[in-house]
């Protein structure tokens, strides 16, 4: 069975980016940086859209370093430029929560989408 289903815990990297479109519809981007320690330790930044986010949504005011739980799928976005086709990996979010959400309520909310979206449980 293939599914598609991302989750992210880390911090956000930057101010989020908020870009209205002539249809009405908004979108939010914005960076989260995530440690991994194996195969070895680093730090990646995985850029995050999310649509169509409410106006108080709490990642909008969020402080670049705040904690930020996310959940979502990936995709692959194309774009030409200068007579090149580009490509980028980014997480299209369906959940976003931050710090200011109480923790067990986050983690809670994360683990019943992935269930959804899988058919899994996760402990």
């Amino acid at each position: 069975m293939d599914f598609n289903v991302v989750v992210l815990a880390g911090r956000l990297a930057a101010p989020p980016e908020v870009r209205s479109f002539e249809s009405g519809s908004r979108l939010v981007r914005f960076l989260v940086t995530v440690r991994s320690m194996t195969p070895r330790r680093r730090i990646d930044v995985v850029p995050v859209t999310l649509w169509e986010p409410d106006r108080d949504h709490p990642v909008l005011e969020a402080d670049v370093g705040s904690s930020v739980w996310v959940a979502g799928s990936v995709q692959r976005r194309f774009w030409t430029e200068q007579q090149a086709r580009r490509s980028q990996l980014e997480v299209v979010a369906s959940d976003v929560r931050t710090a200011s959400d109480d923790a067990h309520d986050s983690w809670s909310a994360i683990t019943e989408l992935v269930a959804d979206r899988s058919g899994r449980r996760v402990e």
